[in-house]
């Protein structure tokens, strides 16, 4: 299957009653606190979600990923041609036995305090990576361990030949390598960095965040892009705004508004249903920038009833169907694929419709007998509910709507995503402020095969939100990880995603293309998957 080609000029209509909230107006936004007054040129958007969180390591969500890209730099990143090329990093050499690994630095390279970046720094933040990410910890499983040749010198020793050290070292998104000071990568993985020293194009501005509406960044004059031309995450990183401002309007009509009055410059995520008011404004410009796409998904809490129960899983399976959530949170059919039941996603190398079959036909009455089978016993089904994001808040209702029609109590809990990226850490029980279900999404470049999609891993404690435990799970990302023949991975994937729709870690909700919108006195938007603010230049 190939990637469609996103129209700028397509429009469409959402189900307006489940994700639309009324039009308020762009007059709110002159309601909230104005930013300083600045020389200089400022790039404003409108993010996706409020900033709550500032460490990418310790959450995956992404609007702290996309703050993680602007505020720090990486040693690889992956180019548009999904290869990984070098970017703090000089280069790198494998030893003949393929079991060293050498990387060094670009001499050079300072963080936001002033201090140089040396190879105990990028050690330190790749082992405090390591310890969070799925491929990290994949990495590490297989590893010796890093050591300090020198100041811009260091080494990763491998106990057996891993065919994914690079695509580890250079992935796109969350978790990102970020390369953080020694001092700040000591800090333990599962608590936040207690203050924010990039590496990167731009320095967080901390005394003039303000959390549910504003988060500031400034060009940091001393660093130092590849020459090469910026190409997804990898390339020169040139800075060519003074400012870039992270306005949050949780309201998207308000958000429209504001841009079509040139009060922001760039809004991410826009909701498709209010696409056609900017379609039909001439200095306005919509566009698909990811061509990859992005997987929907509701993800199950594994340590609680009901879904610590397989046959209940199951049962919300057979539930629901992907064109309730697509129709809900898109509108337009160009945005999404008509079906995908691939969770390694539609077009990428491990398509595969194995084990699709409860996806792709709904059916209730089995649905139901899957939760006698599984002893379902009104036990209430708690959904954190982030409104102020369509495309999570309209799959929270679809789901919540398809559980109700099966017999089952659920409880929609509102909040905002800022909020819910916190709460899914809770392991508390639901009814003591845990939950049961989240609603979220996923880049492609995350998904695309078994050790980058960490929504599949298995592995208890260490996995991601949700906490699941499969043996044979684990096993088979094992195996895939050290695979080298493309036909024997994916004979791999296809035994591995024929399980996990027995064994359900969540529900694709579906395949959709999400577009951007922003002025024309903007230029140099990349395609990318990440959203990222370097190259951009403003009018």
């Amino acid at each position: 299957m190939a990637y469609p080609f996103i129209s700028a000029r397509a429009g469409g209509s959402l189900r307006a009653a489940l994700i639309a909230a009324p039009l308020a107006g762009a007059a709110a936004l002159a309601q909230a606190p104005a930013a300083l007054a600045q020389d200089g040129s400022v790039l404003r958007i409108v993010p996706h979600a409020d900033l709550s969180n500032i460490d990418p390591i310790w959450t995956t969500a992404y609007i702290t990923r996309n703050h993680g890209y602007l505020v720090w730099d990486t040693l690889f990143a992956l180019d548009e041609d999904l290869e990984v090329q070098p970017q703090m990093a000089e280069g790198h050499e494998v030893s003949d036995d393929g079991l060293v690994y050498t990387i060094t630095l670009r001499e050079g390279l300072t963080f936001h305090n002033g201090e140089p970046v040396t190879a105990e720094d990028a050690v330190a933040s790749l082992e405090r990576w390591a310890r969070r990410d799925g491929m990290g910890q994949k990495l590490m499983s297989v590893a010796e361990g890093f050591e300090v040749v020198d100041d811009l010198t260091f080494t990763l020793t491998l106990a057996e030949p891993y065919g994914l050290v690079m695509e580890s070292l250079g992935k796109i998104s969350s978790n990102v390598p970020f390369i953080m000071p020694a001092e700040l990568a000591a800090t333990d993985p599962a608590e936040q960095v207690p203050e924010i020293i990039g590496s990167g194009p731009f320095r967080f501005v901390e005394e003039e965040w303000q959390p549910g509406n504003l988060v500031v960044y400034e060009r940091f004059e001393d660093y130092v892009p590849r020459d090469e031309p910026a190409s997804y995450a990898a390339g020169g990183k040139l800075a060519n705004v003074d400012r870039v401002e992270w306005r949050y309007i949780a309201d998207p009509a308000t958000a429209t508004q504001a841009l079509l009055a040139g009060e922001v410059d760039l809004y991410e995520q826009p909701a498709v249903d209010l696409l056609p008011q900017l379609l039909d404004d001439p200095s306005i410009t919509v566009e698909t920038v990811d061509p990859l796409g992005t997987q929907g998904l509701m993800r199950f809490n594994f340590l609680y009833p009901p879904f610590d129960n397989k046959y209940i899983r199951q049962a919300a399976l057979w539930a629901v169907q992907q064109p309730d959530y697509m129709f809900t949170i898109m509108g337009d059919e160009e945005y999404f694929e008509p079906f995908c039941g691939a969770f390694f996603m539609c077009g990428g190398p491990f398509e595969t419709s194995v084990g699709s079959e409860p996806l792709e036909t709904q059916d209730l009455d089995r649905a139901r007998e899957l939760l006698e089978e599984g002893g379902y016993d009104g036990t209430p089904v708690v959904i954190l509910d982030p409104t102020d994001v369509p495309v999570a808040h309209g799959q929270a209702l679809v789901t919540a709507q398809a559980l109700r029609d099966i017999g089952m109590e659920v409880e929609l809990r509102s909040m905002d995503w800022a909020t819910m990226t916190s709460q899914r850490a809770s392991r508390e029980a639901p009814e003591d402020g845990g939950w049961n279900m989240f609603p979220t999404w996923w880049l492609a470049v995350d998904q695309l095969n078994p050790i980058s999609n960490i929504s599949v891993a298995a592995s208890g404690d260490d996995a991601w939100f949700g906490w699941p435990e499969d043996e044979r799970i684990e096993q088979l990302r094992d195996d895939f990880a050290r695979e080298t023949d493309p036909e024997a991975q994916m004979a791999i994937v296809e035994e591995l995603q024929e399980y996990l729709y027995e064994f359900v870690p969540y529900i694709p909700t579906g395949q959709y293309y999400q577009p951007t919108a922003y002025r024309d006195n903007v230029s140099g938007v990349l395609e990318a998957p990440v959203p990222f603010f370097w190259n951009i230049e403003v009018d």
